[in-house]
């Protein structure tokens, strides 16, 4: 047997729950939101106004150097790509979703200085007072920073309290740059910044090179006026690679990754009524869609390793592979791009006896019948080209979010995952109309019966949802049994069912 013709093993991503490191980080903010009136009224705005908690928002805290051992002991890591000025040390937790801790002296004292103590004599009652009072103080953050999608979005929604001495607010690093920082409001030894990143994990601003920004620029219209409307579909994935290609050469690979999927977005949520009213709902704070978690595509079996190696190509690497059983007849690849932090899941039908093969790599051949995600792609399209994704996943407070779109006319399916430590339900399904040619070509290979097909021509088919996601303990996985039920529910045959019962 050749090496290539072995069964592969996934590598095992068994994601711990650390609630000890997401309580740790809570309690700073906490403290940080006692003493930065600024920033406790925008957590209330964000919970109020967007169904979102302050904690998902958060980019990084400034903390004392003397935390460093707190937090080690909570399992986070010294991160060795943080690109940190003057050399020093910024904390990550590697195996969960959990905000970077920035270990820097506060250049502005929370409490009033020590006397110097004599280790020989008994401290006075006011000293130890002081003393326990500064304790207390070295667990408050000096600087808590947050990832709005744009800090001038931000910046025009969120006026700083205190304007700079010309009046002019401008961040630091230029527009379209890799990190860019404003400060927002410094009260009681604390400040509040705003940062943007396109690609970068550092914390050092950097001024374009020449020709840079009109790159950037070129590159986001190469990703938006890419062909997707394309018969075969393979010429659909070849104009995107030759695309790609020329991105490559003008961009980074991450840089590209960042502008690919800020224009995937944008086209789902123009399909999307739902994802358009939350949009607007973070608008209004100039969030953006920074609380993304991550983004779904579905996949024919003809193009899947296709989609796998194109993302591939944007950095992202495998992480999870699913496959949920025979009675279920899907599969999914699961992929993370380490700069950008975007997440992917990408899910196939597949069929029993295709366990043990890497379906991410190896072409799948055609398919007897299909299951909800072959089925989606026949009336829809796929993913990656006209229908867009099947959903967008963002991080919010769930019951917040689910009561205030009701209230605006949009519901929620049964949530699928309802854990301490992470929910997810769909809103109702976006209703698509299905071109005739579709159901004609599902009709004539028997994927559909006629009674089906008649239904999806006059009804059209749920098309896409924009999912509502709490993490809690830091949790970065998915539960796989949960998916599987959703895929099910969401099947465009069941659908049509409901609707006649």
């Amino acid at each position: 047997m050749n090496k290539a013709d072995k069964p592969v093993t996934p590598k095992s991503f068994d994601w711990p729950l650390a609630y000890e490191a997401e309580a740790l980080i809570r309690a700073r903010l906490d403290a940080f939101l006692a003493r930065n009136h600024f920033a406790a009224r925008l957590a209330d705005r964000m919970r109020v106004d967007t169904g979102t908690d302050f904690f998902e928002w958060v980019d990084h805290l400034v903390v004392s150097p003397d935390d460093e051992t707190a937090f080690c002991a909570a399992g986070f890591v010294r991160d060795a790509h943080a690109g940190m000025p003057r050399g020093e040390v910024v904390l990550e937790h590697p195996r969960a979703t959990l905000p970077r801790v920035w270990l820097r002296p506060s250049k502005q004292p929370l409490t009033p200085s020590l006397s110097p103590f004599d280790g020989e004599r008994v401290a006075s009652g006011r000293e130890r007072e002081i003393r326990k009072k500064a304790d207390q103080n070295r667990q408050v953050p000096s600087v808590v920073a947050i990832k709005p999608e744009f800090v001038t979005d931000f910046i025009a929604k969120n006026p700083p309290l205190t304007l700079p001495r010309r009046g002019i607010v401008e961040p630091e690093g230029e527009s379209r740059s890799r990190y860019r920082r404003v400060v927002m409001t410094g009260e009681n030894g604390t400040s509040l910044e705003a940062v943007e990143r396109r690609a970068y994990r550092g914390f050092v601003p950097a001024r374009l090179k020449r020709g840079e920004l009109e790159a950037i620029v070129k590159v986001k219209e190469l990703f938006q006026t890419r062909p997707r409307h394309c018969d075969p579909d393979a010429e659909g994935f070849a104009a995107a690679n030759r695309i790609l290609n020329r991105a490559l050469k003008l961009v980074s690979r991450d840089v590209a990754c960042h502008l690919f999927f800020e224009v995937e977005r944008a086209y789902w949520e123009g399909r999307n009524h739902a994802g358009r009213a939350q949009k607007f709902r973070q608008d209004q704070l100039g969030l953006g869609w920074g609380n993304h978690d991550h983004h779904t595509f579905r996949c024919s079996r003809e193009h899947f390793a296709d989609l796998v190696r194109f993302l591939t190509r944007l950095g992202l690497e495998k992480r999870e592979r699913f496959y949920a059983g025979a009675e279920a007849g899907w599969g999914a690849q699961v992929m993370e791009q380490p700069v950008t932090g975007i997440v992917v899941f990408a899910d196939v039908d597949l069929t029993p006896d295709e366990t043990g093969i890497d379906f991410s790599t190896l072409k799948l051949p055609p398919a007897k019948r299909l299951g909800t995600v072959g089925l989606w792609v026949g009336l829809h399209g796929e993913s990656f080209l006209q229908a867009g994704m099947h959903h967008l996943e963002a991080r919010f407070d769930f019951d917040a979010l689910r009561d205030q779109l009701q209230r605006q006319g949009v519901n929620l399916m049964k949530p699928f995952s309802d854990f301490e430590f992470l929910r997810q339900a769909f809103t109702e399904g976006e209703r698509w109309p299905v071109r005739r040619e579709r159901i004609e070509r599902l009709l004539s290979a028997s994927f559909i019966t006629r009674e089906q097909g008649g239904q999806f021509v006059r009804e059209g088919a749920i098309g896409s949802h924009l999912e509502n996601l709490q993490r809690h303990g830091g949790f970065k996985g998915f539960n796989q049994k949960a998916v599987s039920v959703i895929i099910s529910a969401t099947d465009p045959r069941k659908q049509a069912l409901v609707k006649d019962a």
